[in-house]
């Protein structure tokens, strides 16, 4: 065996050159049955892939991290002084922005399954710096003990092994528990049909939208072998290149015969469309995200974006806490980490106010929380929650012990020799008492700010003092106009302890 045919063992295929030329290959990347090798780095040159994982990877980026210390009470205490959230949040490394590093381990996962960072500390236990790791170069090496620990291969072939505690790893989906799996390793066979299909593509428009090959009928004979080479590479230097389309003229009774199946037979646009929504679906992207238009309507496109949250970067965020619980904080920190999706869940102008008009209305959100949401400065006076008049507690009577003590006295007092006989009535008609000045305190405000009684008001006024509302009717004729807001509460206090 020759020297040339040994190597001629190794001829690589057209799908295997790099556009760079002809002697450097790729090397990695398993073969598809398409006969298209398939990596992580060749997925990207579909545009739909490289669209997925941009969606993905920005998408986490820009999510805030938040950091909570826990309390004993079972509350929660939002942190930003803390070498934790300045890793995170701030300064990761010395190299990256905090949107970049996780922008790249988000795209590590994304399409390796995998992502790593090298934990560097100080003295005292604080983490100083995360340093990325490319997962190519990684690898995961089990110890005699049960432990495993992490070989990194360096430039000028070095290997750095680190045990497990100085590596942090992001895991995608796993089989065994210690490495994820590729999502583009387990997708090839797709992947490769799209790649083939993008390659044919470009070859088809490179040869003029013509379909390629065919043969050429020679009635006659060839004196040798040589006389049949020169003729092939003599016609392929006449419709190569800046020859391609020129008119091609035959001798000798030849006929030239186009042998190649048109794209319309071959369902290629249909193809290339099946191929967006098959990407679309490994990497769980609503279609619309990465331009697919075809079915989406205002409706479903905005159902899809709620379910993009939920369902796809609802659970990454997950993977994202879970590891930095287990290996960027002490055991004896309360400390949790959370990503914030307000933002990804605004919504419009109307839906956000009426959200905040429900929250306040019903004293879940206060007025400041409200407008910390959209970015707005405190106000002093805003920061208690307000509650519905017809739902108030016995114990917003403690409010304001002043404005009690009269309408109680004097409660007190018509009961006269009631409260001795039964002291369980004239303790109830004391926290009545408080009950209505409370009220009352509350109604004069809303009433004298708007400076009319409305019928909603007098609906307010009978079930906050449990009244009938004609009779609230006949004592709002008696004030008109609206008078003082501390004269308007006495005679919604005299209203409410005398009817």
């Amino acid at each position: 065996m020759g020297l040339l045919s040994f190597f001629d063992r190794f001829k690589a295929y057209r799908a295997d050159r790099s556009p760079w030329g002809d002697f450097y290959f790729e090397p990695a990347g398993a073969r598809s049955v398409s006969g298209m090798r398939v990596s992580a780095d060749a997925a990207l040159r579909l545009a739909a892939v490289y669209a997925c994982v941009r969606i993905l990877s920005e998408t986490m980026a820009s999510l805030p991290i938040v950091i909570y210390r826990t309390r004993p009470d079972g509350g929660k205490d939002r942190i930003k002084d803390h070498w934790l959230y300045h890793r995170l949040a701030r300064t990761p490394n010395r190299y990256q922005n905090p949107f970049e590093w996780r922008e790249m381990l988000q795209g590590h996962l994304t399409l390796r399954g995998n992502a790593f960072c090298q934990i560097l500390a100080n003295a005292k236990g604080e983490i100083t710096e995360l340093l990325p790791i490319h997962p190519d170069r990684v690898k995961l090496e089990m110890l005699t003990n049960g432990d495993y620990r992490y070989r990194i291969s360096q430039a000028g072939g070095s290997e750095l092994i680190l045990p497990r505690g100085e590596v942090w790893h992001l895991r995608g989906l796993s089989s065994d528990g210690l490495l994820g799996m590729s999502p583009i390793e387990l997708a090839r066979e797709s992947l490769g049909m799209a790649l083939a299909a993008q390659d044919y593509g470009a070859r088809f428009f490179a040869n003029d939208a013509k379909p390629t090959g065919g043969w050429i009928e020679f009635p006659g004979n060839f004196k040798d072998a040589e006389a049949k080479r020169v003729f092939r590479e003599s016609y392929q230097q006449a419709q190569a290149g800046a020859n391609r389309g020129k008119v091609l003229v035959l001798e000798n009774g030849m006929k030239f015969h186009e042998v190649g199946v048109t794209n319309k037979d071959a369902q290629f646009l249909e193809l290339r469309k099946f191929q967006i929504t098959d990407i679309a679906r490994l990497f769980r992207v609503p279609p619309h995200m990465i331009a697919d238009l075809d079915r989406a309507t205002f409706s479903n496109i905005e159902q899809q974006s709620l379910e993009f949250v939920m369902h796809t970067m609802t659970p990454w965020a997950e993977r994202w806490e879970a590891a930095i619980g287990r290996d960027l904080i002490f055991d004896s920190e309360a400390l949790e980490v959370e990503f914030d999706f307000s933002n990804l869940m605004r919504g419009d102008v109307a839906s956000r106010s009426a959200y905040y008009q429900s929250g306040i209305q019903n004293g879940w959100l206060t007025r400041n929380e409200a407008r910390a949401a959209e970015n707005l400065n405190p106000i002093a006076g805003l920061e208690q929650p307000l509650r519905p008049l017809n739902m108030v507690e016995e114990s917003d009577a403690q409010e304001s012990e002043t404005e009690s003590a009269s309408p109680a006295s004097d409660t007190a007092s018509e009961s006269g020799s009631d409260e001795t006989a039964n002291p369980t009535d004239a303790h109830m008609r004391l926290r009545f008492g408080a009950l209505v000045s409370s009220n009352a305190h509350r109604l004069a405000r809303r009433i004298h700010k708007k400076g009319v009684i409305s019928v909603n008001d007098i609906s307010l006024i009978a079930d906050a003092l449990g009244l009938s509302q004609e009779s609230v009717k006949q004592w709002a004729k008696n004030c008109d106009p609206i008078p003082d807001e501390t004269t308007l509460r006495k005679l919604l206090i005299t209203l409410g302890t005398t009817l």
